[in-house]
């Protein structure tokens, strides 16, 4: 019988994970592929640890060691960094192997390359690992791309900051306290600023944004914010309207522009977000025919994101073309609500001494916390202004008596 040869760059949690799955489920990938899938080497760091691995298979901390094995059909990486994982699968294409990847910094900035170099190739790139855990979303995706108009898609997209959010609100901890409980769970790096200032959502935005539309913004031009900004009276505040701090990264196409932002925004029960908690992603697709779907499920760890790459091991087996064909018509419901700027935000910080645009007060729900309805624009335009207000948007429907504006900043 035929025998898929692998390498596995890397052998931490996710490495490890994809090692001991392709073990535990040899005989389901032999029946799924007609062919046996076999670890044929495993790049490390360390040759001194010990890791109860196969004796047959090559153990090396030189990557050349694997370009020269006899035969190599798949090379999967499962390490950080741009460098040198990025010069490694460029070597694996120009060998001529199918390459899978969890790498979402690596393939944000490089993934266009490699799927260029791939199709020069005709070898196949899998990447599902790199958004979102174990969820299938890059999957789905490439399905409803097939007849589907994908119009928005959204995500809960890093486990941290929702975790961290989540801890926040039910045990009414400090920022502070809850991102050193994320630390010790191991959910947070020493250095967290990936997740909680938006940079890891936003790699992984850009790559669903290459996925729905075959392209993406000009990444300075994404609104990309942090969870720091949000306080304990915040969320407090939040929860007498019923409502919860989400950090959502949101992708649409209007006319010729794709519109990406990655912040923190406010969700009522209704949302499907709403009961999202801890380390869970979710995304949520909204296309013309089947319309709207959520997918939930784990976002990092072990086996979820070692599933992910052993679903696109079977994908790149069978030679999947990974050329698409991207429908660029506009969403007449993205269309519409060009025409609706003004939304619902909750706004901390105002002060009497600041310019007030055009802004409908409409509830005080804490001491300096206000409900407000107002234009992004002349948002945008205040906080210049002074730096001390924090506005996030209130998702969906809001509705309460309006009051008047400087009756209520008069308690200021």
């Amino acid at each position: 019988m035929t025998v898929i040869k692998v390498a596995i760059l890397g052998f931490g949690t996710v490495g490890e994970g994809v090692y001991r799955t392709i073990e535990s489920h040899a005989d389901d990938l032999e029946a799924v592929l007609g062919k046996k899938v076999e670890v044929a080497a495993i790049l490390i760091k360390n040759k001194q640890r010990e890791r109860n691995i196969r004796k047959d298979v090559l153990v090396t901390t030189d990557f050349e060691d694997i370009l020269n094995l006899p035969k190599l059909d798949i090379v999967i990486e499962a390490i950080v960094n741009k460098e040198p994982t990025f010069t490694f699968l460029q070597k694996a294409i120009e060998r001529g192997c199918h390459i899978i990847t969890a790498n979402k910094e690596m393939f944000a900035h490089h993934g266009k390359h490699l799927i260029a170099l791939a199709n020069e190739k005709s070898v196949s790139v899998g990447f599902e690992a790199t958004v979102a855990g174990g969820i299938p979303v890059i999957q789905t995706l490439r399905q409803l791309l097939k007849i589907n108009r994908v119009q928005q898609i959204q995500g809960i997209l890093n486990g941290t900051s929702n975790f961290i959010l989540t801890e926040m609100r039910e045990k009414k901890w400090s920022f502070a306290e809850a991102l050193l409980q994320a630390q010790k769970n191991g959910y947070a790096e020493a250095d967290p600023t990936n997740d909680v200032e938006g940079f890891d959502a936003f790699y992984k935005a850009m790559i669903l944004s290459r996925i729905a539309f075959g392209e993406e913004p000009n990444w300075k031009d994404v609104e990309r914010e942090g969870i720091t900004p949000i306080t304990s009276e915040l969320i407090e505040a939040a929860e007498k309207l019923e409502l919860r701090f989400k950090h959502i990264a949101s992708i649409s196409k209007e006319g010729t522009q794709i519109q990406v932002t990655v912040k923190p925004a406010l969700v009522g029960k209704e949302n499907p977000f709403y009961h999202v908690e801890g380390v869970e992603n979710a995304v949520s697709v909204h296309s013309d025919i089947v319309g709207r779907i959520t997918l939930q499920g784990p976002g990092a760890g072990m086996f979820p994101t070692a599933s992910a790459v052993i679903e696109d091991l079977a994908y790149v087996c069978q030679n999947n073309n990974i050329k698409r064909n991207f429908n660029q018509t506009v969403s007449a419901e993205l269309e519409q609500k060009k025409g609706k700027a003004k939304e619902f935000w909750l706004i901390t910080g105002l002060s009497k001494n600041v310019i007030k645009p055009s802004i409908t007060c409409i509830d005080e729900i804490s001491n300096g916390v206000f409900v407000i309805r107002a234009d992004k624009k002349d948002l945008d335009n205040l906080g210049k202004l002074d730096e001390t207000i924090s506005y996030f948007p209130i998702l969906g429907e809001f509705e309460s008596e309006v009051v008047s504006f400087e009756e209520k900043v008069s308690a200021l």
